[in-house]
């Protein structure tokens, strides 16, 4: 079992930036992990995802405005999210992959409003 917590979510206003953190149990090495988010009355949608070569890739919606990263030793992924804009407000969570199966954090909320 791996448990993820995530925080950094909040209110920002339209064209600024927050850092999310995803703190998992146990050690993210050699594990891949991605970020998803999901608005009311719509689908869950992929942000942006690192394998465990540290290769990473993003949804055509956020690239060049997100950044995935990981802190191994601090067993932590975050999202980097800049230029934010009102239509990225929605419930932003982690997701984790090992061989055991997948595993998915509570959510944070991200509310981009003047």
């Amino acid at each position: 079992q791996v448990q993820l917590a995530e925080s950094g979510g909040g209110l920002v206003q339209p064209g600024g930036s927050l850092r999310l953190s995803c703190a998992a149990s146990r050690s993210i090495v050699s594990k891949l992990a991605a970020w998803y988010r999901q608005a009311p009355g719509k689908e869950r949608e992929f942000l942006a995802r690192i394998i465990p070569s540290g290769a990473t890739d993003y949804a055509d919606s956020v690239k060049g405005r997100f950044t995935i990263s990981r802190a191994s030793a601090k067993n932590t992924v975050y999202l980097q999210m800049n230029s934010l804009k009102p239509e990225d407000t929605a419930v932003y969570c982690c997701y984790l992959r090992n061989w055991m199966g997948d595993y998915w954090g509570q959510g944070t909320q991200v509310t981009v409003s003047s």
